[in-house]
């Protein structure tokens, strides 16, 4: 695990490229602070802050193979590396260390490109080829790392494991991309490829790139659509037959993610995602296991019974934090710094990444994905139901339709307006997939940008942008799988493992999810829908895979989810934050917002009694908070 930078640039002098990727490797001390390095080799700078996770006393980078051909820096784990250590060494390769970093590097020289297909793990890494004087660059098949980059009108590129990086190199300005604040409006955060930053990106999961000659070509690699069915007789077998090899394939990924030469630990919520991480965990790591959780004196949020009643059950190292509102405040500009982007969610994850920090623990596995892969939302039931009746609503005629929209906007509530987006926008069920996640619907959203703003966010429409992409990917697809698809490449990937990333880096954490793993999920793909996804009996599968290790109380209970008193905190320890990101000279420094609007919101947020409404005035408050802490800066 790693922060990685890298200038490839024919225009710049290497002086200036090395004090460049000096200056981003420093500003990623926190992902490495075991060692890092920097490089040159042709027209490439190459650097990076090491976290060691496997063995601790060698794998430094930058790291060439032996005739200095190919130098790589990577950020990851691939946890399959010994697999392909053996097989690598029969083809005559020898090494050196006993770390992923020179098997990822051998199995590049050997495969090229083809290795991705190889590879099980998180990962983003760049390999320079002094032969062909080429990068080559590439991101995991779900996003679990991040990749950003700038591809100057020069032909030179930047790229770093994180956006503070890359400004630290100082070779781009700093500019807030209008559009892409809609975006985060709609999203909770901006989709891949785009940032919240005019002209830095994001390379997409599952793509690759080559830079050669000024040019950079992207292609992708790995699609979870190709393929697939509609899981009907996909697998052989019965659904007893699929339970107990979906419970194989659950404690391999588990015993995978648990290699490490350093101690591994778990996040413990008490749910019956972490729970079933933490049984199966257990079978793997027989001495010393930590389990860390949150508690909250606001005792509807708090799950600290369920979290001790698994740790108990499983005799693990139990560590809890009692998390206040007042410690959220105090930390409020700590965490925004830590931010590449502004996000309304993962803060619970800086929190108890920091507890994991504090007892020594490098690798913690975490429950992530769980709710994705096994149809733990509520959209796994409305989205194929509203789309089977989308063909009955589009048949009104269009007179009545309006007059049933009209009568919705006139009822406040946000389930009415996320129905208003639903029948005034969507045509099929990936149309309504994804309108799902938007945080405010699109009147509200368009309400809060500034005219000029607005008019081009209108225009753009209120789909996500990879709306023909996902589509177009999935068109084999069952309805379930397309809604589980639609999860793993929006909410999971661009917020629940962005912030997992960013807040478990900013305390030198090794963040692992054992659901989000490519084997699993390929061997997911090919089962049945009915056998995966039970949307009237809340994750039937993965509960009757764990019925043997897990107490009834754990896998019949409702899902809460890992959430923060945030609707009782932000009128009381969080309010000072709130009225300061709501201010005059905060907006100020927020010209693409409406001010106006944003007070309107705050005001009705403060004399309503229905706090359903706190995460849209959280994320934008958040938003504007974190303009304000990098015009500090």
């Amino acid at each position: 695990m790693c922060g990685i930078a890298g200038i490839v640039s024919t225009r710049d002098s290497q002086e200036s490229r090395y004090e460049a990727v000096r200056r981003m490797c420093a500003a990623m001390d926190h992902r490495g602070p075991d060692g890092g390095g920097v490089e040159h080799r042709g027209a490439a700078t190459l650097g990076t802050q090491r976290l060691a996770i496997f063995d601790l006393a060698n794998g430094q980078q930058p790291m060439a193979t032996p005739d200095g051909r190919y130098t790589i820096v990577f950020n990851g784990a691939i946890y399959n590396f010994r697999e392909l250590r053996s097989e690598l060494g029969g083809l005559g390769w020898g090494f050196r260390t006993n770390c992923d970093t020179e098997v990822l590097l051998a199995a590049f020289a050997q495969w090229k490109e083809a290795c991705l297909q190889r590879l099980r793990g998180m990962f983003a890494f760049a390999v320079w080829d002094g032969a062909e004087n080429s990068l080559f660059v590439a991101r995991g098949p779900f996003g679990i790392k991040p990749l950003y980059f700038h591809w100057r009108s020069d032909g030179s590129l930047f790229f770093a494991s994180e956006i503070g990086a890359l400004l630290a190199s100082r070779g781009m300005p700093a500019e807030i991309e209008p559009t892409s604040v809609g975006a985060y409006l709609a999203h909770l955060s901006v989709p891949a490829p785009e940032t919240i930053y005019r002209r830095i990106h994001c390379l997409r999961p599952g793509r690759m790139a080559i830079w050669r000659d000024g040019q950079l070509v992207i292609r992708r690699y790995f699609s979870l659509g190709a393929g697939a069915t509609s899981g009907k007789g996909a697998a052989r077998g019965s659904y007893p037959d699929f339970v107990g090899q979906l419970r194989e394939h659950l404690d391999d990924s588990v015993r995978a993610h648990s290699i490490a030469d350093v101690p591994v630990g778990a996040f413990l919520s008490g749910g019956i995602d972490s729970s079933a991480i933490v049984a199966l965990l257990r079978q793997h790591v027989p001495g010393r296991l930590s389990t860390f959780t949150l508690t909250f004196d606001e005792a509807e949020f708090s799950e600290q019974d369920s979290a001790r009643r698994i740790s108990g059950l499983f005799g693990t190292e139990h560590h809890e934090h009692r998390l206040t509102g007042m410690e959220v405040a105090r930390s409020m500009p700590r965490i925004l710094s830590s931010m590449d982007q502004p996000t309304g969610d993962g803060i619970n994850t800086f929190f108890v990444s920091q507890l994991a920090s504090q007892h020594g623990t490098k690798v913690v596995l975490s429950g992530l994905g769980g709710d994705e892969i096994f149809g733990g939302y509520p959209s796994f039931r409305h989205i194929p139901a509203m789309a089977r009746l989308l063909p009955y609503w589009q048949s009104l005629p269009a007179i009545v339709r309006r007059a049933l929209v009209g009568m919705l906007k006139l009822r406040p509530t946000v389930r009415s307006r996320k129905l208003t987006d639903f029948l005034t926008n969507a045509r099929d069920l990936h149309e309504l997939a994804s309108l799902q996640r938007m945080v405010f619907a699109e009147s509200a959203r368009l309400t809060l940008l500034e005219p000029g703003t607005r008019e081009v966010v209108r225009r753009q429409g209120p789909f996500h942008p990879m709306l023909d992409d996902f589509a177009f990917e999935l068109h084999q697809s069952g309805p379930l799988r397309s809604v589980c698809s639609w999860e793993l490449r929006t909410y999971l990937s661009d917020v629940l493992l962005a912030d997992g990333d960013v807040f478990s880096m900013a305390n030198s954490i090794e963040l692992r999810t054992p659901y989000v793993d490519s084997r699993l999920i390929r061997w997911l793909w090919g089962q049945p829908e009915e056998y995966v996804f039970s949307p009237g009996h809340y994750k039937r599968a993965l509960s009757d895979a764990m019925n043997d290790l897990l107490p009834a109380a754990t896998r019949d209970q409702t899902k809460v989810g890992f959430l923060l008193p945030f609707a009782v905190w932000m009128h009381g320890p969080l309010r000072e934050f709130l009225e300061d990101s709501f201010s005059k000279p905060s907006l100020d420094r927020c010209p693409w917002l409406d001010a106006r609007a944003v007070k309107d919101l705050w005001q009705d947020f403060l004399l309503s009694e229905d706090r359903r409404n706190w995460s849209r005035v959280w994320s934008l408050a958040v938003l504007i908070g974190f303009v304000g802490s990098r015009k500090r800066q």
